[in-house]
């Protein structure tokens, strides 16, 4: 199917610029909408964009934030101060496009990876009657008391604790120590180059505060599993040593969601979508459209009944064949505008992947 691609820029309310992408089916409706939300240190455009293009090829409209400071849109690079600004700029731009004409009887899915996780059950904490669905990889989020990252990629608990008595001294200091992501999460070597390659992903040590926010925003997560309520699915790694996949079953033991389901992949590492050989990258995503494809109906049909069962894909549609999707045409971007976003005003086991 032919994929029609857009970008633009929007500012959102402290006036910061922000970059905004599409993916559009080009021949066809949109069976629903789908947003993504990226990991820390990543963005849309580049990272993001084998995703974008596969699900409008199995006929999602799809839309991608770079938050602020990270990919193309405007900031100190990958500074976070709060969390909840994230979330805010997400919501209001997310929001904007669900209630165009057009798509307010369409069903509304949010996609996080890794930090994204976070950012996706936040928005849906935020206002859980809004949301249908979330797919979630390799979430940001912590259980029963639990470490969300790994022994062998997380700072000794001394440097935590010093640097939180420093946090306010010299919050954008780069002095967090981690070890390096790439080489735990990206399994494939060439994928492992081609994201060092890109130069609008996030490679330096992390900030002070953000660290921090980050650590706040898992722990206060971590109270509200039993909060979340929409349908979701939750795809974790086996052999992924950046985020623990113990945090993706707490997650869906706990949560009081009635249409839940969980799938961990032997043998795959953090990237599941981008850091995997081809097969099984194409493999997940076959997973995800399926989940997809039982949930996307018009707003007012009733969802699906219970699917709860880890990896349960009884009666699911499927999704578009691993060539289909590989041969998709990405007609390219349209000159950037304008515009006016609900108040915005127009003018990226995980870090890295957390």
């Amino acid at each position: 199917m032919e994929v029609e691609y857009k970008e633009d820029y929007i500012k959102n309310s402290r006036g910061i610029q922000l970059f905004t992408c599409r993916w559009l089916p080009f021949s066809s409706q949109p069976k629903a909408l789908l947003f993504l939300c990226h990991g820390y240190g990543m963005e849309c455009s580049g990272y993001m964009r084998g995703c974008g293009t596969r699900l409008a090829s199995a006929g999602y409209a799809v839309y991608g934030i770079d938050y602020e400071g990270h990919g193309r849109s405007m900031g100190a690079r990958c500074y976070i101060k709060k969390i909840d600004d994230v979330v805010t700029d997400c919501d209001r731009f997310f929001k904007s496009i669900s209630e165009e004409e057009g798509n307010r009887e369409k069903r509304r899915f949010l996609y996080g990876e890794s930090m994204g996780g976070a950012v996706s059950l936040l928005l849906h904490l935020k206002d859980p009657a809004y949301w249908d669905g979330a797919v979630l990889v390799a979430p940001m989020c912590k259980g029963d008391g639990g470490e969300q990252i790994s022994e062998k990629v997380k700072p000794h608990p001394l440097v935590i604790a010093v640097l939180t008595m420093m946090e306010e001294i010299i919050p954008k200091w780069k002095v967090v120590p981690l070890k390096d992501l790439y080489d735990n999460g990206f399994k494939d070597p060439v994928k492992r180059q081609q994201i060092r390659a890109n130069t609008l992903v996030y490679k330096d040590k992390p900030r002070l505060k953000t660290a921090l926010e980050l650590l706040r925003t898992s722990i206060q997560i971590e109270h509200s599993l039993s909060q979340v309520t929409l349908p979701f699915y939750v795809l974790h790694g086996e052999a992924d040593t950046v985020t623990d996949p113990e945090v993706s079953r707490a997650l869906y033991e706990r949560a009081s969601s009635k249409d839940k389901t969980m799938k961990l992949y032997p043998g795959m590492w953090h990237a599941l979508t981008t850091g995997e050989p081809d097969g099984n990258i194409d493999a997940v995503y076959a997973d995800i459209v399926a989940w997809l494809c039982e949930r996307d109906g018009p707003r007012e049909k009733q969802l699906p009944p219970n699917a709860s069962k880890e990896g349960d894909f009884r009666g699911f549609r499927p999704g578009p064949t691993p060539d289909e999707a590989a041969g998709a045409r990405i007609r390219p971007p349209r000159r950037r505008k304008t515009g006016n976003f609900c108040g915005l005003k127009a003018v990226p086991r995980h870090l890295a992947a957390m």
